[in-house]
C-alpha cells in the first residue's frame, strides 16, 4: 500500500520520537508536567511505532506503521489531557470545598474533585446523547489487548488477574472521581474502588509527600527500629478513636484490612493467654459477614460463597445471624423484636461455654456482603453488654467504614459505644497506600507487657514508615478540609437521591448512612423475593452501569448466602452535588436498562 505524504510526515516524526508541534500563534491547551511514568509510557508506544515504520518501508503493509502511529499519538493525548477543559465548579458546595483548599495555601496541581465536562442538558426522559458518546463500549471492546501481544516475542500475557475469564479495562490515571482507561472512556467512580477512595484521585499534595518520604526513609523493620511516621500515625488515628482509646490506646500497623481482622484475633487470643485464660480461643462472628481473604479472617467471615472452597482449610467459628431488619432471620419487626439477633450472641457463649470464647467480631455497617446495613439502635450497646459480663473482647470491623466513611470518626460511634478492638483499613490510607491498623484499648496491650513481653505475631511490612507518612498526609487532608463533615452532609442528599430510585420495580430497599449507601434488588418488591443466581442480577448491572460510564460495587448472597443481590455507592468524599446528580442518573439508566432486559 502507498503512503501518502501526510502518513509520511507523521512516519518520520514518530521515528525522530517527535510530536506534532502547532503553527505560530496556535492556540495551545493548558498542558501539566508529565511525570516519569508517563514519559516512560509514551516512549515506549513512540519507540513501537518508529519500529513499524521500518517494518513498513521495508515491504510489509503500511497499516502496521498506521496503527503503531494512532496508539502513540493517542497515548500523548491522554497525558495531555488539558485541564483547561474542565468546567469550573459554580454551585454552593462546591466553592465551600475550593475555599477549604484555598486556606491550606497550597495549590495542588489537580483539583480534589473536578467537575464534568460541560454538555447539553438531557431531554427530559430521555438519556443524554453526549454522556451516550463518552459512555465506555463493553467491557471486552475497551479492554487494551493483553500486555504480552505488543512485547517482544508474543506469547501469553503473564499477570495473573482476579477473574481470567473476564476482559478488563485498563486503567491509565484518575483524578476527583473520575478513572480513565487506555482507550480513553472515562468512568464516575461511584464505589471508591471496592470503598476505598475517600479523599478522591489524584490529590497531587499526596502524591509530592510520598515522594518525599521515599527519598528521606522507605523502610525500616519493625523488630529493629521504631520511626517517626509510625509514631506520628499511631497518635492521629487513636486521636480519631471513641473512649479512653484516645489517651490510653494502642495501634498497632499493617499493610491492609485482612491483616489488621488477622492481629487482632492473635492479639485477642494472646490476650487471654496473658491473663490466665488459655481455653478461650473462639471467635464468634455473624452470617452474611466479610472480614478478609487470609485464613483467620476467612474463618470469622460469614460469606457462605467466599468460605466454601477453603472451608476444610481452617478451624470452623461459631456464627449468628446478623443484624438484617429487611430480612429478620426470626420474622420480626423492630423494635417490638427487643434484638432477638443479638441475644443469640449471650446464647451461642452459653452453648460454646464462656470460657472458650476469646471475642465477638462484626461490622457496625455490613458492608460487601449485604450491601451498607446499619446495625438498629441498641444493638452494639447489648453487644458491648453482653461481651463485658463473659470477658469476652468486643472487636468492631471498621475496616469498609473507618475514617469517616459513615458521617463519623467510626460508625460504631453512631451507637456511642466503645469497643474493645477497633480495625481500619481503606479510608486509613484512601487507596494512595496498601495500609491498615488494630487500635486496642489499653489494658491489652498493657497485659501482654506484664506477661512475655512481646506480641507473638508480625508481618514484613508492618509499621511500614512510607506507608506510616502516606496515612498521616491522607488525615491531614481529611482534617484540613473537614471531609467527615462534608460525608455526613452530602451524604444526606446522596441518600435522598438513592431513594427515588425505589421507582424501579426491582429496588427492594434503599440503606446506608454517610458516604456509604446499598441498594437491594429483588424480583418482587411485596413478598421481596430475589432473583435466582443463576441471573447474576448484580452483575448484570454492573454491566449495565459500565455502559454509563459508572463504576458501582455489586454483591450476592443477600439471602442467607445463596441468592438475592445488592450493591453498594460510596464515592469519595469530596464529590460535589452536581457529581452526585450525574451518579444518580447514570445509575437511573443503568437500572432502566437492567429491568428491561429482565422483562
Amino acid at each position: 500500500m502507498k503512503k501518502t505524504t501526510k502518513q509520511r510526515k507523521r512516519a518520520r516524526r514518530a521515528a525522530a520520537g517527535r510530536r506534532h508541534v502547532p503553527r505560530k500563534g496556535a492556540r495551545r491547551p493548558a498542558r501539566r508536567p508529565r511525570t516519569i511514568l508517563q514519559q516512560s509510557a509514551l516512549a515506549r508506544a513512540t519507540a513501537k511505532a518508529a519500529a513499524s515504520i521500518k517494518t513498513s518501508l521495508a515491504g510489509e503493509p503500511a497499516i502496521l506503521a498506521e496503527d503503531a502511529l494512532k496508539a502513540a499519538e493517542q497515548l500523548g493525548m491522554l497525558l495531555d489531557d488539558p485541564e483547561s477543559e474542565e468546567d469550573p465548579e459554580s454551585d454552593e458546595e462546591d466553592e465551600y470545598f475550593l475555599r477549604m483548599r484555598r486556606d491550606t495555601g497550597t495549590r495542588p496541581r489537580s483539583r480534589p474533585a473536578p467537575a464534568i465536562a460541560a454538555r447539553p442538558a438531557p431531554a427530559r426522559g430521555g438519556a443524554d446523547p453526549a454522556s451516550r458518546e463518552d459512555a465506555p463500549a463493553p467491557v471486552e471492546e475497551t479492554a487494551a489487548r493483553p500486555a504480552a501481544e505488543e512485547g517482544a516475542g508474543g506469547g501469553v500475557p503473564h499477570l495473573f488477574p482476579r477473574n481470567l475469564k473476564t476482559a478488563y479495562p485498563v486503567a491509565v490515571r484518575a483524578e476527583g472521581i473520575w478513572i480513565y482507561d487506555s482507550a480513553g472512556k472515562k468512568y464516575l467512580d461511584g464505589c471508591g474502588g471496592a470503598v476505598v477512595c475517600s479523599i478522591g484521585h489524584g490529590v497531587a499534595e499526596i502524591a509530592e509527600m510520598m515522594t518525599k518520604q521515599a527519598k528521606r526513609l522507605a523502610f525500616a523493620h519493625s523488630s529493629q527500629f521504631i520511626t517517626q511516621e509510625t509514631l506520628g500515625l499511631a497518635d492521629r488515628v487513636a486521636a480519631l478513636a471513641p473512649g479512653d482509646m484516645k489517651t490510653s490506646g494502642r495501634v498497632y500497623l499493617v499493610s491492609g484490612g485482612s491483616e489488621a481482622i488477622e492481629t487482632a484475633i492473635k492479639l485477642a487470643r494472646q490476650y487471654h493467654v496473658e491473663t490466665g485464660h488459655p481455653g478461650k480461643s473462639k471467635i464468634i462472628a455473624r452470617w452474611q459477614s466479610y472480614h478478609g481473604s487470609t485464613m483467620g479472617a476467612l474463618s470469622v467471615t460469614g460469606n457462605v460463597a467466599r468460605r466454601d472452597l477453603y472451608a476444610p482449610l481452617f478451624v470452623p467459628m461459631p456464627h449468628i445471624p446478623p443484624c438484617y431488619c429487611y430480612r429478620c432471620p426470626y420474622g420480626l419487626k423492630y423494635p417490638s423484636c427487643d434484638i432477638a439477633c443479638i441475644e443469640d450472641l449471650e446464647r451461642t457463649i452459653h452453648q460454646e461455654g464462656p470460657e472458650t470464647v476469646a471475642a465477638f467480631i462484626a461490622e457496625p455497617v455490613v458492608g460487601a456482603t449485604l450491601g451498607a446495613v446499619p446495625a438498629v439502635d441498641g444493638y452494639w450497646r447489648r453487644a458491648r453488654d453482653i461481651c463485658r459480663r463473659h470477658n469476652v473482647l468486643l472487636i468492631a470491623d471498621e475496616v469498609m467504614t473507618g475514617v469517616g466513611r459513615t458521617g463519623r470518626n467510626f460508625a460504631i460511634d453512631h451507637w456511642g459505644v466503645v469497643p474493645d478492638m477497633i480495625v481500619v483499613g481503606k479510608g486509613l490510607s484512601g487507596g494512595y497506600t496498601p495500609l491498615g491498623a488494630v487500635i486496642a484499648r489499653g489494658f491489652i496491650p498493657e497485659a501482654i507487657a506484664r506477661g512475655r513481653g512481646h506480641f507473638e505475631h508480625g508481618f514484613t511490612y508492618s509499621a511500614n514508615p512510607l506507608s506510616a507518612a502516606i496515612g498521616s498526609a491522607v488525615l491531614d487532608y481529611v482534617q484540613r478540609n473537614r471531609l467527615i463533615a462534608r460525608a455526613a452532609r452530602l451524604g444526606k442528599r446522596l441518600g435522598e437521591k438513592l431513594d427515588g430510585l425505589r421507582r424501579h420495580r426491582i429496588v427492594g430497599d434503599v440503606r446506608g448512612l454517610g458516604m456509604m449507601w446499598g441498594l437491594e434488588l429483588v424480583k418482587d418488591r411485596k413478598s421481596r423475593e430475589p432473583f435466582p443466581a443463576s441471573l447474576k442480577v448484580s452483575r448484570r448491572l454492573y454491566d449495565a452501569c459500565l455502559q454509563e460510564g459508572l463504576l458501582i460495587y455489586p454483591g450476592s448472597g443477600t439471602r442467607e448466602g445463596q441468592d438475592g443481590d445488592h450493591f453498594i455507592v460510596a464515592p469519595a468524599f469530596t464529590i460535589t452535588r452536581s457529581e452526585i446528580d450525574e451518579l444518580v442518573a447514570r445509575l437511573d439508566r443503568g437500572l432502566a436498562a437492567l429491568e428491561k432486559s429482565l422483562r
